[in-house]
């Protein structure tokens, strides 16, 4: 066959592989008749706070959860000893300690090269012909381990729906049912929600990334127009040549100074913006060829139009309908949702908590654009209460917690940030969330049968955090890690992503331990890290119990406060097959404290502890577990034995008995009733 027509054979048989990898069937046949006759249905509120709840149900401000409340009970639910999100709400999956399902933190690192890595999944890129014609598609691998509950249900017959719980990306099979994904679902970039800031008077110095995924662009004006572009993925052709560019979609923005409103055109698309408004989502293409093309969506909001232009555009989510790998089980779910509600976030983080915090965006659009987050996710679950297909039905809304990470400063007058002109308008945004949340409880009674079980879960609760800790910081000084030269630059959430210089000038050879995540502290072992010298056994255990007591006795240099409240050794948590990925010691901290975000990304600032000067005041993870309960509020009673012992390891063996069945032996929590 000539060259020529080898390579348009070729192309033909790539478009259509292309095209029957990403067809999505037009129709979804209905799930077989059910065969139980009780129903029941699990609703997640991350980070509901136990204290704050009951104070609120108390004072009237939450009729809805009362009212289940009084027809069963309000309880504390406790977390995991790494009390984050992806960890807790794995165990609520699965019903197992971390130990048997591999999530400790949002983090993972590479012990060989110890860089760091976006835990939950792990990436495989596509494979191309030619570096040009698409014959393997992405994919993406959970390393959960565990077995969910709906699966297990599924399997004896139970119809169940999943909607939007964190650690389900990749979506899972579930039999008999459907599952959207939620939480580490990334952006079009591939991160938990880069987000773009263009503006007249942004400095020079500022321009590019911020610390936490946003990126910064200085507008200049040219009678009346501003030429930008917008960055998109990775381009997977260049990536397969080893190189790092990416898409890109060009921007025009038409203005004139003075005038309070602004033309933006995108994509084909024009529109003409008004401060403090946010547009509708726009479809943004992003090609690499006529092969490769990434699909995604985003919505424009104008910040400020006066002396000087603010514009921010969202995360660009996937598109539910052509998304670049599946997010729902089956994969038609999230198309046949947008089919039927139009569009909606995608994104696992869809809240713009990133672009408060760097100040990007002030209280007000924040909380706008939360409550859009909300309704996003609560639209999608109550359109599927009244879809009446299934037995279990399980969502997630995670408003609740972003709401608390930017606003607890307004309600500790403590706080470093605290702003009493900012607390006078927004000192009750947390209760309003609050109040969202009941509003929406409200709304779902309203759809299900009296009958019908219904629990409200949240995966931890909260603290105020008014100072940072740097542990590597500390290490050092302890002499556990050691520094060649001077303490190594701030890192970026770009070095991780790109592999940058993390860990430059750590002295591996004469390091005995480093910290990363959110207060997991790791011994530089000899033959599991790359240039490990701990040894393992007992040499490992009293390096690991010198840094416990000494950490205990950890006091704050300006008032002598004692800064951590436990050190939980792995051994003495965590059990199961995945042990050996956990952090040697898990540092659980008082109230006011948590480890800094460098020490979360692995770095070793200046200083040990110092103020939180930043609006993300409020957090749960690095904290003791024991003292950041989340809450379980039930219209039925748990047995007397639970009221005061319920775990959210618990949820998953109580579901499996409300059906009927037996619990398997591998499953650490126990039924609650």
């Amino acid at each position: 066959m000539p060259k020529r027509s080898l390579i348009a054979a070729l192309a033909a048989v790539a478009a259509v592989a292309i095209v029957v990898a990403t067809t999505q069937s037009l129709f979804r046949g209905r799930r077989p008749a059910g065969k139980f006759s009780q129903r029941l249905i699990v609703i997640g509120f991350d980070g509901l706070d136990p204290v704050l709840t009951g104070r609120w149900i108390r004072e009237g401000r939450l009729p809805n959860m009362k009212r289940l409340a009084d027809k069963g009970g309000l309880y504390p639910l406790a977390t995991t000893p790494s009390p984050e999100s992806p960890t807790a709400w794995a165990s609520f999956a699965t019903g197992v300690n971390p130990g048997k399902h591999n999530i400790y933190d949002f983090l993972v690192r590479d012990a060989a090269t110890y860089l760091p890595d976006l835990g939950m999944v792990r990436r495989e890129p596509g494979r191309f012909l030619f570096d040009y014609f698409p014959y393997r598609r992405p994919k993406a691998v959970s390393i959960r381990g565990g077995t969910s509950f709906w699966v297990t249900a599924g399997r004896a017959g139970v119809r169940s729906t999943v909607l939007t719980v964190p650690v389900t990306f990749p979506p899972e099979e579930v039999p008999n049912g459907e599952l959207l994904s939620g939480l580490p679902l990334p952006d079009i970039r591939g991160t938990m929600g880069t987000f773009y800031y263009f503006a007249t008077d942004l400095p020079a110095a500022e321009e590019g990334n911020t610390e936490f995924g946003g990126v910064l662009t200085r507008l200049a004006f040219d009678h009346g127009v501003a030429r930008t572009i917008v960055v998109g993925p990775p381009n997977p052709l260049a990536r397969a040549r080893g190189d790092a560019t990416d898409l890109t979609i060009p921007i025009a923005v038409r203005w004139s100074r003075g005038v309070a409103s602004a033309t933006v055109e995108i994509a084909g698309q024009s529109l003409r913006l008004e401060p403090g408004v946010t547009s509708r989502w726009i479809d943004l293409d992003f090609r690499a060829n006529v092969f490769v093309r990434v699909h995604g969506m985003a919505q424009l909001r104008l910040l400020r139009a006066d002396t000087e232009l603010r514009l921010y555009v969202s995360p660009i989510n996937w598109r539910p309908d052509s998304p670049p790998l599946p997010i729902s089980s089956p994969p038609s779910f999230a198309g046949d949702l947008f089919e039927r509600l139009g569009y909606f976030r995608t994104l696992g983080w869809p809240e713009a908590t990133r672009p408060l915090n760097d100040g990007r965006m002030d209280e007000g659009a924040f909380l706008d654009d939360l409550y859009r987050a909300f309704d996003d996710r609560a639209q999608v679950i109550l359109s599927q209460v009244d879809s009446n297909d299934w037995d279990l039905l399980v969502g997630v809304i995670e408003s609740t917690d972003r709401v608390q990470h930017m606003m607890w400063r307004f309600l500790d007058p403590s706080h470093p940030m605290y702003d009493a002109s900012l607390a006078a308008r927004y000192g009750d945004a947390i209760a309003a969330v609050y109040r969202r949340a009941d509003q929406f409880v409200g709304e779902l009674l309203e759809h299900v049968d009296p009958g019908t079980e219904v629990m409200i879960v949240s995966d931890h609760g909260f603290h105020s955090w008014r100072k940072s800790v740097n542990l590597n910081t500390w290490l050092v000084t302890q002499g556990y890690m050691v520094l060649r030269g001077q303490p190594a630059a701030d890192k970026k959430l770009d070095d991780l992503f790109d592999r940058g210089t993390f860990w430059d000038n750590v002295d591996w050879p004469h390091t005995r331990a480093y910290a990363m995540g959110l207060g997991q502290i790791y011994l530089n072992l000899r033959g599991r890290e790359g240039q490990g010298i701990v040894n393992p056994g007992a040499d490992a255990k009293q390096v690991a119990d010198e840094i416990a007591s000494k950490l205990l006795a950890f006091e704050d240099p300006d008032d002598g406060r004692r800064i951590v409240r436990a050190v939980y050794h792995r051994d003495a948590i965590y059990s199961g097959g995945y042990v050996e990925n956990a952090a040697e010691l898990q540092v659980g901290m008082e109230d006011g404290y948590r480890v800094s975000w460098q020490t979360a990304l692995g770095g070793a600032p200046a200083g040990i502890v110092h103020a939180n000067m930043q609006k993300w005041s409020g957090d749960h993870g690095g904290f003791d577990y024991l003292t950041v309960p989340g809450v379980l509020i039930s219209n039925r009673t748990l047995t007397a034995d639970r009221q005061g012992t319920a775990s959210i390891l618990d949820i998953a063996p109580t579901v499996l008995k409300y059906f009927g069945l037996a619990v398997p032996a591998d499953i650490d929590g126990k039924p609650l009733y």
